[in-house]
């Protein structure tokens, strides 16, 4: 892999936890991995007060390894206390970016990394530009973003605005972690790859899509933040929409940043817009009740802190909808995410057509379950392949199996983390795996006229269920016929209805 030109990584928000727990762990893991320059350096800013020694040992908390590489590590990390608010504080950014430059013999690079509150989104770009940090006259200049961006279509499309009256598209990184995993990035090899999966992958011999993206937590202390988000919000928009993209865009041209973004932006244009008088029909949220999980008692939505007591904001959400293309026309996707459910997975369900003729006794097989090429996220990642065979006897009774391929087989191989992936991404500029601003409006558009119906239709339910369940049973009533969601458990290759009870 090629290792990035030297430069320096900015962290805004740095005394926050996900730069301890996220991205300070990622740097030191390719740093141990030695993919990154040998000239190079972080520099964390935020408003606590600290000196150089004092982050590094805060940093140090997270990072187990007691070896040479720790100490090596730390020495390459800065700290600057600054007022996000103030231009001041960029001033003296500026003088200290260019002090270090000059004493570690690093090029004018610099790699800022937002993780603050969205509200800064628009205001450190802009002081940034302010003392010339934008430009990119003697080195590169480039901005991850972390979502959510924006909370409706018309603050994305301010949002972008914005930053693009400061700094140009392409440098601009707009990270969502999930197309950081590995297994994410394995959808398209899977399809593009393997000359079997291919030609079956349309219209013709799929019979529906089903994305999951579901956990066993509840909001973890995050009341303020969630009554503002919202399942749909928080999973929907971004992270499943992603997924839905890969899996339908057509072939790239190649493999690199604008032909991937191309094809995905032609997916979320032929997105079927959901009417407001359909949301009912076709989208099913919910929010989970006190349950008793394992002989232990768990409070409901309402009842956890930092949420008012008559919320109405949904912890699930479930929903059908179509791809209006040459590929997939007719094809239900569906879409599912929640908390509080059976247990954490995020995974992709191919399911195929049966067979047109039944030759066989199959009474003890499951056309929809058994025809069906899975592709687990997480836990447990890899991909499992559900077909019928012949029951060893007399006769010809077909029984459901199972070809499974699980990543932790590759004992000699490690999963890089999400952020490992983009921020290392980041460093070389290559943007495939970051989201561009139209694809984010385009992504708003299919989601708001659902956020509308919700806010302005009082006859749209909001359905309860019990903590540890999979969610409201209505969720059910959008599969077509006799098909049922996928239940999975941990383990990529059980699945059932109890299967984590």
């Amino acid at each position: 892999m090629i290792v990035p030109e030297s430069h320096i990584v900015v962290i805004f928000g740095a005394s926050g936890d996900l730069t301890r727990r996220k991205l300070i762990p990622a740097l030191y893991q390719l740093f141990c991995d030695k993919l990154l320059p040998p000239h190079f350096a972080i520099v964390g800013a935020s408003r606590t007060e600290f000196t150089d020694d004092e982050f590094r040992e805060r940093m140090k908390e997270n990072l187990k390894d007691t070896t040479d590489h720790l100490d090596e590590f730390l020495k390459k990390i800065y700290y600057l206390s600054i007022d996000t608010l103030g231009s001041e504080s960029y001033e003296n950014l500026k003088n200290r970016l260019e002090e270090l430059c000059s004493s570690l013999e690093i090029p004018p690079n610099y790699l800022f990394y937002l993780s603050t509150p969205p509200n800064l989104d628009q205001v450190i770009p802009a002081m940034l530009a302010k003392v010339g940090l934008n430009s990119t006259k003697d080195g590169f200049r480039r901005l991850i973003i972390e979502k959510p961006f924006g909370s409706s279509l018309e603050s994305a499309r301010k949002l972008n605005s914005n930053l693009l009256r400061n700094f140009r598209e392409d440098q601009i990184f707009r990270i969502d972690h999930y197309l950081g995993k590995e297994t994410v990035q394995n959808l398209m090899v899977t399809r593009f790859a393997n000359g079997i999966f291919e030609p079956v992958w349309n219209r013709n011999f799929v019979q529906r899509v089903e994305v999951t993206g579901v956990e066993t937590l509840g909001i973890e202390n995050r009341g303020g933040y969630y009554e503002q988000a919202g399942a749909l919000r928080d999973m929907v928009q971004n992270h499943l929409l992603q997924m839905v993209a890969l899996i339908a865009m057509e072939p790239p041209v190649v493999i690199e940043a604008n032909a991937i973004r191309y094809e995905k932006m032609k997916v979320f244009q032929s997105l079927r817009p959901i009417k407001s008088e359909e949301v009912g029909k076709q989208v099913v949220r919910g929010q989970y009740i006190a349950s008793t999980i394992k002989g232990e008692s768990v409070a409901a939505y309402r009842e956890e802190a930092n949420v008012d007591s008559e919320s109405h904001t949904e912890t699930y959400v479930a929903m059908k909808f179509f791809i209006d293309n040459w590929r997939w026309a007719g094809v239900p996707f569906y879409i599912r995410t929640g908390k509080r459910l059976p247990t954490s997975v995020t995974e992709i369900v191919i399911e195929f057509k049966p067979t047109p003729h039944h030759l066989f006794d199959e009474s003890a097989f499951n056309h929809h379950s058994a025809n069906q090429l899975i592709l687990r996220i997480q836990p447990d990642e890899g991909i499992l392949l559900k077909i019928g065979m012949k029951e060893p006897g007399s006769g010809f009774k077909v029984k459901p199996v199972n070809i499974d391929f699980h990543y932790s087989s590759l004992a000699d191989i490690k999963l890089p983390s999400a952020y490992e992936r983009l921020l290392l991404d980041g460093m070389r500029g290559d943007a495939t795996l970051f989201s561009r601003g139209d694809t984010v409006e385009a992504a708003w558009s299919f989601i708001q006229p659902i956020l509308d119906a919700w806010a302005n239709d009082a006859s749209v339910p909001l359905y309860g269920y019990p903590a540890g369940t999979w969610g409201p049973i209505e969720s059910d009533q959008l599969i077509e016929g006799d098909q049922t969601w996928r239940y999975p458990c941990k383990n990529l290759t059980d699945d059932g209805f109890y299967c984590e009870l």
